[in-house]
C-alpha cells in the first residue's frame, strides 16, 4: 500500500500538444438521469469538461432531455426511450451503439431505480473502459456476479454504503477493514475499485494507493458525480485504467482542498470543486 504524493500525481499527468485537435482530447459519454436527479449528470458532465475532454455526450431520459440542453452549453445530449423519466429496457441499445464511437463511458449518475437492465447490458457488452457509479452501482449490487461477464476494463466508484451493497458486510466492518475489503472484491472480480471516504483507496488487488488530497467539506451530494466526470476524462485521454483511477482521486481532492481554501468547509459544494479543477491542474504543472 502506498500514499498517493504530489509528485506521482505530477508524473501522471496526460501531455498536452500544440497540434491536438478535440478528437484527441477525448470522446466520452455518460449515460444516466432520471426525475428529481438531472443535476447528476450535469456535475460529471462539466466535470469531463474541466479536466480535459475534448466532446462529452450525455446519454439521457429523452422526456427530460430539453433540461440539458438548457443546463449544459458546452456538452451535447443524446436522448433516449424513457418512460416517465426513467430508463426503460431499451434504452441501452441506443446507448451502447453511440459508445462504440467513444474512448470512454461512465453508467450511474442519477439513474434511478429503473437503472438495473442498462448497467446489466453495458457490463456484458460495452468494449471500452467503463466507469460505474451511484445508481450503476446500486444496480449492480443485486447480482455482482454479472462483473464476470465483462468485455471491458471496469472502474466502480462506491462509498462506503455502497460498497456494504455491492459486498453484503456491514458498513461498520468496512470503516474498520477499509483496504482489505476493497482489495478482496478487486482481486474476485478483477476491477478497479476506488472506495470514496477519508483517504480514499484505489486498488486492483494487486496494487494499492491512498489518496492524500480532500476534505470534510467533500461530503456534499455530489461529489461523487464530479469524481467519475474527472476519472472517465483521464480514461478517455487513452491513460492507463489503474493511473487514471489514482489522478483522478487525487485531482478531485485536490480542487476541493482548493475549494475549501476559499468558501470553508461549511460551505463547499459539489460544483465549488468543478470550478477549481482547473487551478488543480495547474498547482500540479
Amino acid at each position: 500500500m502506498e500514499y498517493i504524493s504530489i509528485e506521482y500525481a505530477k508524473n501522471l499527468l496526460p501531455k498536452n500538444n500544440v497540434n491536438q485537435h478535440k478528437g484527441d482530447c477525448g470522446k466520452v459519454m455518460i449515460c444516466g438521469g432520471s426525475i428529481g436527479l438531472t443535476g447528476s449528470v450535469c456535475m460529471s458532465a462539466m466535470a469531463a469538461l474541466r479536466t480535459g475532454s475534448g466532446l462529452v455526450t450525455v446519454a439521457v431520459p429523452g422526456s427530460l432531455n430539453s433540461i440539458y440542453e438548457i443546463k449544459l452549453t458546452e456538452a451535447m445530449s443524446l436522448p433516449l426511450d424513457d418512460n416517465c423519466g426513467q430508463f426503460t429496457s431499451e434504452s441501452y441499445q441506443k446507448a451502447l451503439k453511440f459508445s462504440e464511437s467513444c474512448h470512454a463511458v461512465a453508467i450511474g449518475p442519477g439513474g434511478g431505480d429503473n437503472f438495473i437492465e442498462t448497467t446489466r447490458n453495458f457490463v456484458c457488452e460495452c468494449k471500452i473502459p467503463l466507469v460505474i457509479d451511484a445508481d450503476g452501482l446500486n444496480s449492480l449490487s443485486t447480482n455482482p456476479d454479472m462483473l464476470y461477464n465483462k468485455k471491458c476494463p471496469v472502474i466502480l466508484t462506491p462509498h462506503i454504503g455502497e460498497m456494504s451493497r455491492l459486498t453484503g458486510k456491514s458498513i461498520e466492518y468496512i470503516i474498520t477493514n477499509k483496504v482489505a475489503v476493497a482489495q478482496e472484491f478487486a482481486r474476485k472480480y478483477n476491477v478497479i475499485l476506488v472506495l470514496k471516504g477519508p483517504g480514499t483507496i484505489v486498488t486492483n488487488g494487486e496494487k494499492t494507493y491512498v489518496n492524500t488530497t480532500g476534505n470534510e467539506g467533500m461530503a456534499t451530494g455530489g461529489s461523487g458525480d464530479v469524481l467519475s466526470g474527472i476519472i472517465l476524462s483521464l480514461l478517455g485521454r487513452k491513460m492507463d485504467c489503474f493511473e487514471s483511477a489514482v489522478l483522478g482521486v487525487y485531482l478531485h481532492g485536490l480542487a476541493g482542498d482548493i475549494a475549501k481554501s476559499k468558501v470553508g468547509a461549511y460551505s463547499l459544494i459539489a460544483t465549488d470543486i468543478i470550478n477549481n479543477i482547473s487551478e488543480a491542474f495547474n498547482k500540479l504543472l
